[in-house]
């Protein structure tokens, strides 16, 4: 009686130290421990260890058998050549099945049921299976991992035609840009960033908020006639390291853009270039600064007048706007810091556009613009051709100076002597 006490005893407490240790061991040191303890207790030891700890005495007798055998100490689990056989030996046409889904034209396969679909993983799977190929979305991933993809978006490098005078075009304006800026005279960026609809609309983008408590938006971002906008309108200043954002509210003409230069002239670049005679302005070459509105040209002049600036301008070669400053030290800055807030007001857009900075020291300035801005406004020719205006003798298009002069008189009519 006191035997067989004593007898499980030492069964539950066999039991209870497996429990403990046999969780934090592997296939293989599990199989060899658990011989070590079967061959320590004895005859009989084979089934009180099978019996406390769940495993087969099979599986003891091979551990006992390996230790009896003194291998030398290894990192795999399993033999060479066991397990299971990878799905891509058991089915060799998985793999070009899938990468003919993921590129049905380098394939040949312009008719792929996932053409025109979006290639998740499960559907993916879900096809090769039909197909014959049983696979699941795990395994997908891990095939495409193996084959070389990855989750990627679109990239931006696709410019179209180059003009043929690009290169030429991007070393004057920067050989320009530093003969400025080592005369101390100022260079600033300007563009148009994309025009912002106020409302509790969503927006892109994602911003740290408590647990559950997302800002709730409009289901659906209608607009209507009266919805108002805003229209940024931004101006970089390359060596203060600075910007301005006049924020119109009505249209996006040549008209705004210089009056968004002026503005910016009167609030910070007057004090920041106190003994500036000169400015040179980069712009692309489109939108409300294009090279080709004579009325861009027009209120440029009227600006140059009242300011007493020689203002000259060098337009980035059309298809290359992604270069201009503006768009990497200060517009991208903007948008990383308004992204998942609505733009409710025209006081959340200024006070956002404000409260941008970065650790390079950047600063910018903000002020609505409530003016108003008439489209189709024209300028004859000949109020055209008497600016003072002087083009470059490189792309004189691309690259022109106006004079702080009022304009020229125009030519007397040439009169007839018989």
């Amino acid at each position: 009686m006191t035997s067989c006490l004593s007898g499980r005893v030492a069964a539950r407490a066999l039991r209870a130290k497996f429990d403990q240790i046999l969780p934090h061991l592997d296939e293989r040191r599990r199989r060899l421990y658990l011989a070590s303890e079967a061959t320590a207790l004895g005859r009989g030891g084979i089934v009180r260890v099978a019996a406390a700890s769940g495993t087969s005495t099979a599986t003891i007798a091979r551990g006992m058998a390996e230790l009896a055998g003194c291998p030398s100490p290894t990192l795999r689990v399993r033999a060479p050549g066991a397990g299971r056989k990878r799905l891509t030996d058991t089915d060799p046409g998985l793999l070009p099945a899938l990468e003919s889904l993921i590129e049905p034209h380098t394939r040949g396969d312009p008719v792929s049921p996932l053409r025109w679909t979006t290639l998740s993983l499960r559907a993916l799977a879900s096809t090769l299976t039909t197909q014959g190929h049983p696979v699941s979305a795990s395994t997908v991933g891990h095939l495409l991992h193996t084959l070389g993809y990855s989750l990627q978006g679109t990239a931006k490098t696709t410019e179209g035609i180059s003009h043929p005078d690009r290169d030429a075009q991007f070393t004057h304006l920067n050989a320009t840009a530093t003969a400025f800026l080592n005369d101390a005279q100022p260079v600033i960026s300007v563009d148009t960033k994309a025009k912002e609809w106020l409302g509790n609309r969503d927006r892109p983008g994602r911003t740290w908020r408590p647990g559950k408590n997302a800002i709730k938006v409009d289901c659906h971002t209608f607009t209507t006639n009266d919805q108002p906008m805003a229209i940024p309108y931004g101006i970089y200043d390359i060596a203060h390291n600075s910007g301005w954002v006049n924020v119109g509210t009505d249209h996006d003409t040549a008209q705004f853009a210089v009056e968004s230069i002026r503005r910016w002239w009167q609030h910070r670049g007057r004090a920041d270039h106190p003994n500036a005679t000169r400015l040179l302005i980069t712009a692309d070459s489109g939108g409300s600064n294009d090279p080709r509105r004579w009325t861009w040209k027009s209120n440029l002049a009227a600006f140059a007048r009242e300011s007493g600036l020689d203002i000259t301008v060098c337009h980035l070669p059309p298809g290359t706007s992604k270069w201009n400053k503006i768009e990497h030290r200060m517009f991208c800055h903007i948008t990383a810091n308004w992204r998942g807030r609505p733009l409710t007001s025209y006081q959340v857009v200024l006070e956002t556009i404000a409260a941008t900075t970065t650790r390079t020291g950047l600063t910018i300035g903000a002020e609505l613009d409530t003016g108003s801005y008439d489209l189709g406004i024209s300028v004859t020719p000949a109020e055209f051709h008497a600016l003072p205006i002087t083009p470059n003798t490189f792309h004189g298009d691309w690259n022109y100076t106006v004079s702080p002069v009022p304009p020229r008189a125009p030519d007397a009519p040439a009169t007839t002597h018989r």
